[in-house]
């Protein structure tokens, strides 16, 4: 949770956008240059996920390789410290931020597949809903312990503001709570077994012809799962949107302090915790692709909020920015319970290889669209012009809700 939340999103994000790192005071243009950062570790993503993830299959080396992206985030989120507040350290700034978004999603390949060896069919929903949820929670005390140690003033642990260094060293902070929380990954969570693993070595070449083989597979044998994949690469592509994109509306749209973030921050974990543990118990009950296209459709209309009502000022992100967040958690959850449902045994990390694929190959729809957003209204000379890229995201969840909308609910499992 720390990458996510305190680099990825809501304080390392709008550190590298906010003005100390411009020559000129133009924010827009900082935005824009993180959208491409987003996108070009998108495309790396794209093109090394599916060998990561049929490698860790045959080598059964899950949790192994999961631990090693954990250390180099670690590492990331300490170089992130050495990044000052000036615009020659931007460069380096969205360097690291572009690594860091590809061996995070590197990481999420098979930190998503070894769900099915701690869970069971019956408990799989509850626990990833679970799961998520208490990411958020985690996210809920690192928020707020920045904002208490870091961010207010006359505290006895408060940092010099010289050189912007309370808030640099909330990445060391963050580096040390991974650290700590992998230690039960360490200590509690089995490798899966080579004894069940069929082919011990495999090269590139043999991955991307295996990988290409099975999506024309899908195509015949099992169009559902293949339509899942990418529906839900749109979608999640306006999920990560929100992740990217909503601190720095907040700040820059609405006017939010950089306490005003954080404060924001910690409401909308705990909204999105809250949801996210809501659609895990109900995941079961109502089927998980009820779930999704519940929480695409919230997202939607909230979306839609937040730009027909920007005229009534901070108050508008308050309510339908958390309203974003709370649909937020079961989305995410319920897509990964959706893959690991036709995920056959012993090939989890290929498929959520190629659902990471083929969410990557689409991980330049929200960036793109938020930029054309900006652009558009900046030629038409509209005023306040970052608030037109949530425009951008909505659209990116209407299409893919509307793609989803012909999956099959219940698709056969991947022979």
């Amino acid at each position: 949770q720390p990458y996510p939340t305190i680099i990825q999103t809501f304080i390392f994000a709008t550190y590298i956008t906010s003005t100390v790192f411009t020559t000129d005071g133009n924010r827009d243009t900082l935005t824009f240059w993180l959208g491409v950062s987003v996108s070009i570790g998108g495309f790396l993503v794209a093109i090394t996920a599916p060998i990561f993830g049929r490698r860790t299959d045959t080598a059964g080396k899950r949790k192994f390789w999961l631990l090693v992206n954990s250390g180099i985030l670690i590492a990331l989120m300490v170089a992130s410290y050495f990044v000052e507040p000036s615009p020659q350290f931007f460069i380096f700034g969205l360097v690291l931020y572009a690594i860091g978004s590809v061996v995070q999603e590197i990481a999420f390949v098979n930190y998503y597949a070894m769900m099915k060896q701690v869970t069971n069919e019956n408990n799989m929903a509850r626990i990833s809903g679970i799961a998520w949820g208490l990411g958020y929670v985690g996210g809920i005390i690192l928020l707020l312990g920045s904002l208490v140690l870091c961010y207010l003033p006359n505290h006895p642990l408060f940092p010099s503001e010289e050189n912007s260094l309370n808030i640099r060293v909330i990445f060391l902070f963050a580096a040390a709570w991974m650290f700590i929380f992998t230690i039960p990954l360490v200590l509690f969570v089995p490798e899966v077994p080579k004894a069940d693993i069929q082919l011990q070595r495999e090269s590139i070449g043999a991955s991307y012809k295996a990988l290409f083989a099975q999506l024309g597979k899908l195509r015949r044998e099992n169009p559902d799962a293949l339509r899942f994949l990418l529906a839900s690469a749109v979608y999640r592509d306006g999920l990560a949107g929100v992740f990217t994109f909503g601190a720095i509306l907040g700040s820059v749209a609405f006017g939010f302090s950089p306490t005003g973030v954080i404060i924001f921050g910690v409401a909308a974990n705990i909204v999105s915790g809250i949801g996210a543990f809501v659609g895990g118990l109900i995941d079961n009950k109502i089927g998980t692709k009820t779930v999704i296209v519940a929480s695409l459709v919230g997202m939607v209309i909230a979306g839609t909020g937040v730009f027909v009502f920007a005229g009534e000022g901070a108050k508008t992100y308050w309510i339908f920015g958390l309203a974003l967040c709370l649909f937020v958690g079961p989305a995410q959850a319920s897509s990964r319970t959706f893959v690991a449902r036709f995920a056959p045994a012993n090939r989890e990390a290929e498929i959520f290889g190629l659902y990471q694929t083929t969410g990557k190959a689409a991980s330049v729809l929200s960036p793109t669209m938020w930029t054309v957003s900006l652009a558009l209204a900046g030629l038409a000379g509209l005023t306040n012009t970052t608030l037109y890229g949530i425009i951008g995201i909505v659209v990116v969840l209407l299409v893919g809700l509307i793609w989803l909308l012909r999956v099959h609910p219940k698709p056969n499992v991947i022979q």
